[in-house]
């Protein structure tokens, strides 16, 4: 089932693993909106989308989305019958929320609702919002299912991806939408951003350089291979291109690995793929740091037949050979 997906943010770490997996199926046009921000180095960036370059398929519209102008460009092509938006430009990080927390609100949320009201404007009711596992904070349900309530999340990271989801069923309310949000639960894998953790002491351990470890690393997380939330965003995608009720739905899907791993365990297995042992910096825990997460996905196995199988070692193994190939032989100055 193919159309043309408008990817917001679709330069980084996940969106352009959806895009060459799009472009790759054939029969897509895709649209690519990125700003470049310099949280995550240009040149990274550029290189995610390089092979693209000259394919018909392929646009890339550089800007912001809170410039009406940009998202004009973007969706300039769109057709209301069908097209889908994957919004997943973002502010992302918990520990920098708390230092910037107005710019935060300022991209994830306002940019959101940019990007839904240009949507409405150009009639375009399919879109698909990613959201964070942050959202859930310290629900004490765990694993977290999607209907978890009340949600307290703590950090504005997390708020201002709750306050998106909250404008995104409003569009779906209001204006006939169908709207899927996918909370990805710690993503990893080839082209990571490097101040991720897995990234950063893969990079780290590698060149015999200290890790800052913060708490005493009995923290777990609920850690997803990329590929695996690339098959759960395609499958929402083509469930959205299904809905044709003109009536607005919406749903919350968890893509996560459904398996908990602690920041010791994470620690360890990256020591054995990299064949040295950590120098570790032990710090207290961080503000905003969450003890545990850990993704329920029964639903979206069931109305996505979302499947994750990539176990953490296999994971790990392909982001070594991600890293000693490219990002290594390039002097860490350049990433695929």
């Amino acid at each position: 089932m193919h159309g043309h997906a408008i990817i917001t943010g679709g330069a980084g770490f996940i969106g352009s693993h959806l895009v060459d997996r799009l472009l790759g199926e054939g029969g897509w046009q895709v649209t690519v909106v990125d700003n470049f921000h310099p949280f995550t180095p240009r040149a990274m960036k550029e290189a995610n989308l390089a092979r693209h370059h000259g394919n018909p398929a392929f646009r890339l519209v550089e800007g912001d989305i809170l410039d009406d102008q940009v998202l004009e460009a973007a969706f300039g092509q769109a057709s209301s019958g069908r097209t889908v938006v994957v919004h997943m430009a973002a502010r992302a990080g918990v520990r920098q929320s708390i230092q910037e927390p107005l710019e935060y609100h300022r991209v994830n949320v306002t940019g959101t609702l940019h990007v839904l009201e240009m949507a409405r404007k150009h009639g375009v009711s399919r879109f698909l919002l990613a959201s964070s596992s942050s959202v859930y904070g310290e629900h004490p349900q765990v694993p977290w299912r999607e209907s978890a309530s009340p949600l307290h999340p703590v950090s504005p990271y997390a708020v201002s991806k709750l306050a998106a989801e909250a404008f995104a069923r409003v569009y779906a309310k209001l204006h006939g939408m169908d709207v899927s949000v996918l909370r990805f639960f710690t993503v990893y894998g080839p082209r990571q951003r490097p101040d991720l953790a897995i990234h950063d002491f893969f990079s780290k351990i590698n060149d015999g350089v200290a890790i800052r470890q913060f708490g005493d690393g009995s923290t777990c997380r609920d850690y997803t291979y990329v590929e695996d939330i690339v098959d759960g965003v395609r499958a929402a995608m083509d469930a959205l291109l299904r809905a044709s009720s003109g009536k607005g739905s919406f749903e919350v899907f968890n893509l996560g690995n459904s398996r908990t791993v602690t920041l010791n365990s994470l620690i360890a297995a990256i020591e054995r793929e990299v064949g040295r042992t950590a120098i570790i910096e032990r710090l207290p825990g961080q503000p905003g740091d969450l003890p545990m997460t850990l993704a329920n996905v029964d639903k979206a196995r069931e109305y996505l037949g979302y499947d994750p199988h990539t176990a953490l070692e296999e994971g790990l193994h392909q982001f070594a050979r991600w890293y000693q190939a490219v990002v290594r032989r390039a002097g860490g100055l350049t990433y695929p």
